[in-house]
């Protein structure tokens, strides 16, 4: 098999690379329903997709229908956050069972702290004189949990700020005036948790803020991957990251964290995929 470096930021379908593990979907704060992302996946020649909403497994069980008729396979999973010292840490569930109750249970929770961080931030946002309505963000998540993004839309849609990026580095990114910080498990409850729910848990594109301090102690917690592809990851990035699994005999996932809409993103889905063979090593490491 190639290196993983081979598939980051590559661009190109190669006949072994058509598995894309990290998407969003309007269940949480992607901009394409369900049916109309796995529509897109087929449309770029993916044969395998991952669903990896924020806190909710809504999606799931529609994109497994539509992919059945469209020919996509579809790997139920989620993303969950975490935290150490205040800094959020994100892993990822896959082949999880979206009907566990433990796994449900913890999500409506997370979904809940999700609307009273959203209640906090607008009216943080109120006492520094940007007039946003929280009623505004509700209308952009919809039914899907809410999230800073779905804030960072309502600002820029309102005419608050001028562009979407602008949202979080002038106001509620890490550090901002109005930033608040997210309700979260310790990385090991969290890989304890999708353990339960009969998950492999990966750590979230680690190049973008985990220290070699903190993947160790992963590692150390029962980490079953790390997601080595990422947008966000610089081909030296995905070969120490591949140098690593390959190390301590880990699983490799990766893809292209696609949202949609103001992410303007629509080019990574099909650009940032892997092998799907290692969607199989996934399956032989649970069955």
């Amino acid at each position: 098999m190639k290196s993983s470096a081979e598939y980051s930021n590559s661009g190109e379908n190669k006949l072994d690379n058509k598995a894309d593990l990290h998407t969003h979907t309007s269940h949480s704060d992607g901009f394409l329903s369900p049916s109309e992302l796995i529509q897109k996946a087929r449309e770029t020649g993916l044969e395998i997709l991952g669903i990896t909403d924020h806190d909710s497994v809504n999606a799931i069980e529609e994109s497994i229908e539509v992919g059945k008729g469209l020919g996509v396979e579809v790997v139920p999973g989620v993303e969950l956050s975490s935290a150490i010292d205040g800094r959020e840490i994100h892993i990822l569930g896959y082949f999880i069972d979206f009907s566990n109750k433990t796994l449900l249970e913890h999500l409506a929770f997370s979904r809940g702290e999700r609307l009273k961080r959203a209640e906090r931030i607008v009216e943080k946002l109120n006492n520094i004189n940007i007039p946003l309505k929280l009623d505004t963000v509700l209308e952009k998540a919809g039914s899907g949990a809410v999230g800073r993004p779905h804030i960072a839309n309502a600002l820029f849609d309102e005419g608050l700020t001028g562009s979407y990026v602008e949202a979080f580095s002038k106001y509620i990114g890490y550090g901002g005036p109005a930033y608040e910080k997210k309700h979260s498990l310790s990385p090991e409850e969290t890989i304890t948790l999708i353990a339960s729910a009969g998950g492999l848990s990966f750590l979230a594109h680690p190049g973008k803020y985990t220290t070699e301090m903190v993947l160790q102690r992963l590692i150390k917690s029962g980490l079953d991957g790390i997601e080595v592809v990422h947008p966000s990851h610089t081909p030296e990035k995905v070969r120490h990251y591949h140098d690593i699994v390959n190390q301590y005999f880990l699983l490799e996932s990766g893809g292209s964290d696609f949202h949609g809409g103001k992410r303007n993103d629509d080019g990574a889905l099909g650009s940032y995929n892997v092998p799907t063979a290692w969607v199989q090593e996934m399956k032989e490491r649970l069955f």
